[in-house]
């Protein structure tokens, strides 16, 4: 990869080497007390905003840890998409395959966080939505040396599908992350697919099963392994995660904290999965990791920034180690 994959932010002796097709959004974060209902005005005590969207938070965690990362996605040609390439090259991101769209706005995220963390978001694609499969051959050189390609839908379908076809030819894996939940996203485009890392309603659409319970959930995955899908990881918040392959389902429990603001967790959880597993190789060991990384997460506020670095990661390790002694 270009050198600006080994600048930014201190970042040095980089493992793994991820590249993630897929989103960057502007987050624009109110902190509510209340949520207005329809017609009515509410002050909200602050507002602020973060570098965002699905792709581009998976992929600042797994640079944050340590790993390699290239982005292969688009900005608008405005203010938000120059403080966008910013953002990826302080953090040590490959800007290579980050182009601009000439008079489109950029990805924008309004998102509003309660008291109790929980956060609703409203997403305007953007440039993103001009994301095409033409670019993705054009970042073949980058994506062929990939560990993990890492996908999300925030961008549009037929990329996807384009991007899992190129990566069954290099043999590269792939990891995709579903959301936001498409009806157009149907099972045979996922033939090729090592990791689907959907929540519980993503896995109910994709199946077209019930998934309200454990056996549920293990028997919509199953119904996914059945058609092509490498190994599915079913995110259930604070119940932690399941790893279901074929022949097991494996609980990898979830970290409690006191939660202050959930917005990017999720996101926290699969780029650091790609970083560990990259890093490591073993699945279950990656989750784990995975799942005390978000948990660090939850406890700051704010999407990318709320990303701990891999030193601040191991002391929060620590003393999770020390607290349960």
């Amino acid at each position: 990869m270009a050198s600006s994959t080994e600048t930014g932010s201190g970042l040095a002796n980089r493992t793994g080497r991820i590249v993630v097709v897929g989103s960057n959004m502007v987050d624009l974060i109110t902190y509510v007390t209340v949520m207005p209902a329809p017609g009515e005005t509410v002050e909200a005590p602050e507002f602020e905003i973060g570098c965002g969207g699905k792709g581009a938070n998976q992929a600042i965690a797994a640079a944050r840890l340590g790993s390699r990362v290239g982005m292969v996605t688009k900005v608008g040609d405005d203010l938000f998409g120059d403080n966008t390439l910013r953002n990826f090259a302080e953090n040590g991101i490959d800007t290579t395959h980050v182009k601009k769209v000439a008079g489109k706005s950029s990805g924008v995220a309004p998102i509003f966080v309660e008291p109790s963390g929980e956060n609703s978001i409203l997403i305007v694609k953007g440039a993103n939505a001009e994301l095409s499969p033409a670019d993705v051959d054009a970042a073949a050189d980058m994506l062929r040396k990939a560990d993990l390609i890492l996908m999300q839908l925030e961008i549009p379908l037929e990329t996807v599908r384009h991007t899992l076809r190129r990566a069954a030819e290099w043999g590269v894996r792939t990891i995709l992350n579903p959301a936001p939940a498409s009806a157009d996203l149907d099972v045979s485009d996922l033939r090729s697919l090592s990791f689907l890392v959907p929540n519980e309603s993503e896995l109910a659409l994709l199946s077209g099963l019930p998934t309200g319970t454990e056996e549920e959930i293990a028997t919509a995955a199953r119904s996914l392994i059945a058609q092509g899908v490498g190994t599915v990881i079913v995110t259930l918040g604070a119940r932690g995660a399941r790893l279901v392959t074929a022949d097991a389902v494996t609980t990898i429990e979830a970290v409690k904290v006191k939660p202050v603001d959930t917005t990017g967790a999720g996101d926290a959880f699969i780029g650091s999965f790609a970083h560990f597993l990259a890093a490591t190789g073993d699945v279950e060991t990656a989750l784990n990791r995975a799942a005390r990384y978000a948990a660090q997460s939850v406890g700051r506020r704010g999407t990318q920034k709320s990303y701990a670095s891999a030193e601040e990661f191991e002391t929060f390790c620590e003393a999770l180690s020390a607290s349960a002694s």
